[in-house]
């Protein structure tokens, strides 16, 4: 079954598909691309690509003056762009933004006419795909004044990592392109790796900028799968997931398909199988993914209601199908400590390999030291120390139970004694000491795993 990928950003208005558009459209559904987004960019591209949007099901416009062209967008223009933004089927005000590189029109103009359509968004509840080419510090400005609560892609990204971490923190998404995959975009493989993933969508910008191995011919949508499966090399996920995450997140962004509002029990990542059991749990850390969004890799974790071992147990079959079953989602596993061991009992019994994902509250939450009721049904477990002391600790977790950075490192104690694999974590954020938690971890005897902020699965 093959992946389903979005490109989130094509021209098949363009004359470079005017002879075998229909071909393209269909090689692209049959790569597994679901939805195409359009973007617009001159007065006849905006009306081809709404002619486009009626002809073909899976292809949404987007309706905006490009930059080269902001000389244009006078107030005739401007009065058709608006009628054309509410079309039954637009998504969003794009593309539109700044380019600094060829200054077909003067910069003054092109800001302007990216205020202008800015607000054309805002006033109509759309999202903004930007183009931004030599212009980070006017583009992150405009933003910045004009943009305030809308949401938006950088699209076919080329600036650097401040500049991503600026959009980012505006509300905008990052969006890789094919350029990734060529020899000299390093920087570009750094920024594709570090995004976020509810912030990361990718696509072709086609007829433009062909990936390796097809860089030099004409790009179009069927070719997105090589960006995808860099990019999902460079994260360290499979291709599926990359799909999964992106997919969802175009999904979102440009409210095109259905999106199950179901939070899931087991979802895969990789190889693995995760178990998503409560989303309960007596710290509140203020780097925890679940504060922000209840998606993980592009699975829904947010539970209406805890499932019962049975309902966890139907939802695995197969244990030996995955490296691991690991009891990690947007809680803490052992506030369930009876459903652990039912269904963590099962999976062995069927051949399978099971992991803890834990914050290290287990004993304090069951009033008792539970580690020894893990032998035997649990392969490793990864406790969260997250501090080198309790006052750091307290600081960045906010424990709802007393004691609890050192009933952490009680628990890691007693899990070395029983658990064949024991490690622990931390996350990289500013004020945690990492070497000082290497030196806990070393003298704990167990090996210390730093996580980057932001990467969850």
């Amino acid at each position: 079954m093959k992946p389903v990928l979005i490109d989130s950003h094509c021209h098949l208005d363009m004359e470079a598909f005017d002879d075998d558009r229909s071909e393209v459209v269909k090689r692209a559904e049959e790569a597994g691309i679901k939805y195409l987004i359009n973007a617009g960019s001159d007065r006849h591209g905006n009306i081809r690509c709404l002619e486009l949007s009626r002809e073909y099901p899976n292809l949404y416009p987007a309706v905006g003056i490009h930059p080269h062209d902001a000389k244009t967008l006078d107030e005739p223009l401007f009065k058709e762009l608006k009628k054309w933004a509410k079309g039954p089927k637009v998504v969003a005000v794009g593309e539109i933004g700044l380019d600094y590189h060829y200054l077909h029109s003067p910069k003054g103009v092109q800001i302007e006419a990216f205020k202008q359509q800015v607000g054309l968004a805002r006033g109509l509840g759309l999202p903004l795909i930007v183009h931004s080419r030599e212009a980070k510090n006017d583009t992150l400005r405009v933003l910045r004044e004009e943009a305030a609560g809308i949401q938006g892609v950088l699209h076919c990204f080329s600036g650097d990592m401040d500049m991503a971490k600026k959009a980012m923190e505006l509300g905008f998404h990052i969006s890789i392109a094919g350029p990734v995959t060529f020899k000299n975009a390093a920087g570009m493989r750094e920024v594709a790796r570090f995004i976020p993933d509810e912030f990361l969508l990718i696509e072709t910008d086609a007829p433009y900028l062909s990936p390796v191995p097809l860089r030099g011919k004409r790009n179009e949508p069927s070719f997105l799968k090589h960006t995808a499966e860099v990019v999902a090399e460079i994260r360290g996920v499979s291709l599926s997931d990359l799909a999964r995450i992106t997919t969802h997140n175009a999904m979102r962004l440009f409210k095109i398909g259905d999106i199950s509002e179901q939070g899931e029990i087991a979802y895969r990542i990789r190889d693995s199988l995760y178990l998503n059991i409560t989303n309960k749990c007596t710290n509140k850390c203020g780097f925890c993914v679940k504060f922000r969004t209840s998606y993980v890799k592009g699975h829904n974790l947010r539970l209406e209601k805890e499932p019962t071992a049975a309902q966890i147990i139907k939802q695995i079959k197969d244990p030996k199908a995955y490296r691991e079953i690991v009891f990690c989602g947007i809680g803490e596993p052992l506030i369930r400590l009876d459903v652990v061991k039912k269904v963590a009992k099962w999976i062995k019994g069927q051949g399978g390999r099971v992991r803890i994902n834990t914050n290290g509250h287990g004993n304090i939450i069951n009033g008792r030291n539970i580690v020894p009721e893990l032998k035997d049904i649990v392969d490793s477990i990864s406790v969260s120390l997250d501090a080198e002391n309790e006052k750091k600790y307290d600081k960045i977790c906010r424990p709802a139970v007393k004691g609890a950075f050192k009933g952490v490192i009680s628990f890691i104690r007693e899990a070395v004694k029983v658990i064949p694999d024991v490690k622990v974590t931390v996350v990289e954020i500013p004020g945690v000491d990492i070497e000082k938690c290497r030196a806990v971890a070393k003298d704990l005897g167990v090996e210390l795993r730093v996580r980057s902020f932001n990467v969850v699965g």
